[in-house]
């Protein structure tokens, strides 16, 4: 199935110019949410960073979402290989192709950004996954990964109720193989983003953005 993401969903930070050059953070947000749903981090992160929040393809009950849920903690791979190819056609179409690109998504928008990693690893300086995952299958991309080895930060609450123990466990054996990790376990912390959270992902961006 062919998905698209359109324009009109996206919210473009005016914090930082923009130029080309200009780093950019793309957030994305997690299931049955939307576009709106993470601007709020946006003051708390570099001010050099332009950001923008795109809205996922598929509708979910009130809000959207980049796979269907199935089995918790393993989406369909044909899905999550749709959902990751509209966000890279969108930063095609919209984003200068020597513009620095960082991924930043939330709970299955944590799954997106490893899957974009997994897809174009060239076309992106950083990850943050933020109670999120990655796939448990096998992509042409991954050897690249892990050769280029971004970093990436992953952070998640210690009694988070939403993503299985297992899904996180896969993710914290896969990442430290493919990516140069930093890995965060907040104690208390369902399946949310906390302030100490938040700063850390701040103290990330700002000692990996380029120049």
């Amino acid at each position: 199935m062919t998905l698209s993401l359109k324009a009109s969903a996206a919210v473009w930070s005016p914090s930082a110019p923009a130029r080309d050059d200009a780093p950019l953070l793309v957030l994305l947000h997690g299931y049955g949410s939307h576009e709106h749903d993470l601007v709020g981090l946006v003051p708390h992160l570099p001010r050099s960073l332009r950001s923008v929040a795109v809205r996922a393809p598929l509708t979910a009950g009130p809000g959207y979402a980049w796979v269907p849920i199935v089995d918790p903690g393993r989406p369909d791979p044909a899905a999550t290989q749709d959902a990751a190819e509209a966000v890279l056609t969108w930063l095609d179409e919209h984003v200068p192709a020597s513009t620095p690109v960082a991924l930043l998504g939330f709970s299955q928008g944590g799954l997106m950004v490893t899957h974009l990693l997994r897809n174009r690893p060239e076309r992106f300086f950083a990850g943050v996954v933020l109670s999120g995952f990655t796939a448990d299958v096998k992509l042409p991309g991954d050897a690249a990964l892990a050769e280029t080895a971004p970093p990436v930060f992953f952070g998640r609450g210690d009694v988070d109720p939403v993503i299985t123990p297992e899904a996180f466990a896969r993710t914290s054996a896969w990442l430290p193989e493919h990516t140069t990790l930093t890995e965060v376990v907040y104690p208390g912390l369902a399946h949310g983003i906390s302030q100490q959270e938040l700063a850390d992902v701040a103290r990330f961006l700002t000692g990996v953005l380029p120049g």
